[in-house]
């Protein structure tokens, strides 16, 4: 282990790959303050389920348009660099909404203002997500392509570290410190983020060209861009290969990266390279997804989000209020989720890789439809009844559902990596996660809307089984449509 480090140091440099890890360490840790997020807007701000969820879904709404700052820091770099002040920017937006809130308690008791400012910190830190990919996408790229592998198990191993340590300590730091604090606690991480990003070299991009056909390099592009999971490879990339080729010839556009972002116009206007650069992004990356080969598999991963209501916020009011479970014990359960997902990617990657995506699919439905009847034994109280304390089956639940959610994930992620074209591929992987964070947004809405419709609200948890009964049914609704997926897809070719 020790030595696989530093070989990755020394491929790489040590402040690069300490920016990598401390980011997806970040990302991981958030678990930390959003658990006091939810205390904040359920004991402080008093709000209903339905009202803390849509709260929740807005303040989440960011990670919905990943694209664009990916296209963003592409095609108008500040000052000729294109990451370092991009991720500067999105530091900042991360850190600033923590102290203003761990400071006033105004703002902090506010419902308005509070959704602003946590909105506000999602932006950066979705921002933050897609800048930090586009550099690992460069530094394997230009650098070390041999490391690309390794430099993903290093982020996705930093992102479950970070997640485990933030569960444990946010459960025992609400308990013993005031929420106050808990933000001003944690953003010490975004201001060493910020402090680190200045370590980090970027050469400027004016002047200099990428080398050429880095654009159709597609298997490079896609090892670097991939959010949490290694990349996926297929021979939809050499159709597309293929087919981009074709277009160039018969548009007479010269095929090299450096005439399309570096050569000025006639006219010798600076903003020229940027504004072609901009306009090729986005009619490349909307003649792609128009593909039904891409539309139709991302239109199920969409549906199986905003068909099934999400009454994630409901069960924690109901495990809080009702079962009076702490957040110590709440986050010991989410550690258990961290490591159920751990294990349902590798099970995935040892014994499922190579079945049908159809039939992987349809298996993880049912589950998650058996895993949301144990919500329903626990709801009315049937787990007591047999001799089970409600801990156990929480864990037992928590335990299970992040695992069998990871058999959903994977799939998709390999899809994506599968369907993304060559020379587009870090934008249109950024659209497809914000297709399936979108489709999670909407699904939380919806769950706030029927708990708003079936009036299930703080202290009143009657109808909460017809709800989660409704969710049940609903979760096999995506199975009607599984004929959107590719018939042969495995997680080895599509």
């Amino acid at each position: 282990m020790i030595g696989w480090f530093k070989q990755l140091h020394t491929a790489f440099g040590f402040s690069f790959l300490w920016l990598v890890c401390l980011i997806y360490f970040t990302q991981g840790f958030r678990s930390f303050v959003w658990t006091a997020v939810s205390y904040q807007l359920k004991d402080n701000l008093k709000l209903s389920p339905s009202a803390s969820q849509f709260v929740t879904s807005i303040a989440f709404f960011p990670w919905s348009i990943k694209p664009l700052y990916g296209i963003l820091s592409d095609c108008f770099p500040i000052r000729g660099r294109k990451r370092v002040p991009y991720l500067m920017l999105a530091t900042l937006l991360s850190l600033l909404p923590w102290l203003i809130l761990g400071l006033s308690d105004f703002l902090r008791n506010t419902r308005t203002e509070l959704m602003i400012l946590l909105t506000l910190q999602n932006l950066g830190s979705a921002m933050a997500d897609v800048v930090i990919d586009a550099m690992i996408a460069e530094a394997v790229r230009f650098e070390r392509a041999s490391f690309a592998g390794d430099l993903q198990s290093v982020s996705w191993l930093s992102m479950a570290f970070g997640g485990i340590c933030g569960s444990l300590l946010g459960g025992y730091a609400l308990d013993n410190i005031r929420i106050d604090m808990i933000f001003l606690l944690f953003s010490v991480l975004p201001a060493l983020q910020l402090f680190s990003c200045g370590l980090v070299e970027e050469g400027s991009v004016q002047g200099k060209a990428l080398p050429e056909g880095s654009a159709l390099n597609g298997s490079d592009m896609t090892s670097g861009i991939v959010d949490e999971e290694n990349k996926f490879s297929g021979e939809k990339s050499k159709v597309s290969t293929l087919r981009r080729k074709k277009s160039q010839n018969n548009t007479k556009r010269v095929p090299t990266t450096e005439s399309k972002f570096q050569a000025p116009d006639k006219k010798g206007s600076s903003l020229s390279p940027w504004y072609q650069s901009l306009k090729m992004a986005t009619s490349t990356l909307f003649r792609a997804f128009r593909q039904p080969a891409i539309l139709r598999p991302m239109a199920w991963f969409f549906l199986a989000h905003v068909t099934v209501p999400n009454l994630s916020t409901v069960m924690f009011y109901y495990q809080t209020e009702f079962l009076k479970l702490e957040a110590s014990f709440l986050g010991t359960a989410r550690v258990l989720g961290w490591l159920s997902l751990m294990i349902g990617t590798l099970t995935y990657n040892r014994y499922l890789k190579r079945m049908r995506l159809r039939h992987i699919l349809m298996f993880t439905q049912v589950c998650l439809a058996i895993l949301t009847i144990l919500d329903m034994v626990l709801v009315s109280r049937a787990n007591v009844s047999l001799g089970i304390s409600d801990k156990v089956t929480v864990l037992f639940g928590s335990a299970l559902s992040d695992g069998i959610n990871q058999f959903k994930f994977m799939p998709f992620l390999i899809l994506s990596g599968q369907l993304c074209p060559p020379g587009v591929e870090g934008t249109l992987f950024a659209l497809f996660m914000s297709i399936n964070n979108l489709g999670s947004t909407v699904g939380s809405f919806v769950g706030a809307g029927l708990a708003s419709v079936l009036n299930i609200s703080s202290g009143s948890f009657d109808n909460l089984f017809l709800g989660i009964g409704i969710q049940v049914l609903c979760t096999f609704i995506p199975v009607a449509f599984l004929f959107l997926i590719p018939k042969e897809a495995t997680g080895i070719s599509a």
